[in-house]
């Protein structure tokens, strides 16, 4: 039976994390619910993968104590997805993910009919089907990562833990892995926590953040409570990044301000190419206007961006 989306799975109570003579996070008091995307941000250094191993028991708690909401055995409540890279130039893709019902298995390592089932569910949630028959030495960073998080479905816990599994990821296989891990919260009600350093992708996925902040304590919430009561901006010092408009800060350089009148993906990267290239785009001014796909400015009308600021460069 699935968790209701309420169960808290893991809480903490009053737990310091690090080392005796280096504490990293200090009575920290958090919980991870049923069916929750959990993203972990934080500076480097700051103990971000030493509360993901101290979760793991392969750390022990400072002071504190962490709870679990069944009794199962350790190894049946949380299952983990680091970013080592499994060498082994023969173990096919479904060899390894079989892996990942080890502490299940009797003496004899035999799969039953429920543990052949339970691989196959954990194939398709994670939507790796086409990758089964290869060797792990054909997959891509990105397919290797998948096949991770496959694996660790198979160990069938109400908890995953994930350390920074999109580093090292072009943009397509880092959304693809977001919106993984997002649907596998609705599906199966896991809760999953991952550190990450991928902001922008935290703040389109994420259910709850927690921040890691410099005196040594957790800010949580949803991300976007977060980034208006400046969380983000204190713990991370943005420079030149204006997180609450998601964009960078560009310095006006140009005499001319424009009015732009439009709507739709057009006028939002029309605004983008206006305010990077150094003018100010305000409720006065020039008017520019962006109408399917057509850009006209003083009677003259552009096929493109590139050339509407090639206009506005001979109107100087």
């Amino acid at each position: 039976m699935l968790p209701k989306s309420d169960t808290a799975l893991l809480s903490t109570h009053q737990l310091s994390v690090g080392y005796a003579q280096n504490v990293l996070l200090s009575k920290i008091n958090v919980t991870l619910q049923a069916g929750e995307l959990v993203c972990f941000m934080g500076p480097n250094g700051i103990g971000k993968s030493t509360l993901i191993k101290t979760f793991m028991g392969l750390i022990q708690p400072v002071a504190g104590e962490i709870k679990f909401q069944s009794e199962k055995k350790f190894e049946h409540q949380i299952a983990v997805v680091l970013t080592d890279r499994v060498q082994h130039p023969q173990l096919t893709v479904e060899e390894l993910i079989t892996l990942g019902r080890y502490p299940y298995l009797n003496w004899n390592l035999a799969l039953r009919e429920e543990d052949q089932a339970l691989i196959q569910r954990s194939i398709e949630h994670a939507r790796v089907q086409h990758l089964v028959g290869k060797k792990i030495t054909e997959l891509s960073d990105g397919q290797m990562q998948m096949v991770m998080i496959a694996r660790a479905l198979t160990q069938d816990t109400p908890i995953l833990l994930l350390d920074e599994p999109t580093a090292h990821l072009d943009l397509n296989n880092r959304v693809e892995i977001m919106n993984v891990l997002k649907r596998l919260t609705r599906e199966t009600k896991r809760a999953i926590l991952l550190a990450t350093h991928e902001l922008d992708l935290a703040l389109q996925t994420a259910d709850k953040v927690w921040i890691a902040s410099p005196d040594k304590k957790l800010k949580t919430g949803i991300p976007e409570d977060l980034v208006l009561d400046g969380s983000f901006d204190e713990v991370f010092q943005f420079k030149g990044f204006d997180l609450k408009t998601g964009k960078i800060e560009h310095p006006v350089t140009q005499t001319k301000t424009i009015k732009l009148i439009g709507g739709g993906h057009e006028f939002l990267w029309t605004k983008n190419a206006l305010e990077r290239n150094g003018y100010e785009v305000s409720s006065i001014g020039q008017v520019v206007t962006v109408k399917d796909s057509t850009w006209l400015f003083e009677n003259d009308i552009m096929k493109s961006i590139e050339a509407l600021l090639a206009k506005l460069a001979e109107k100087r």
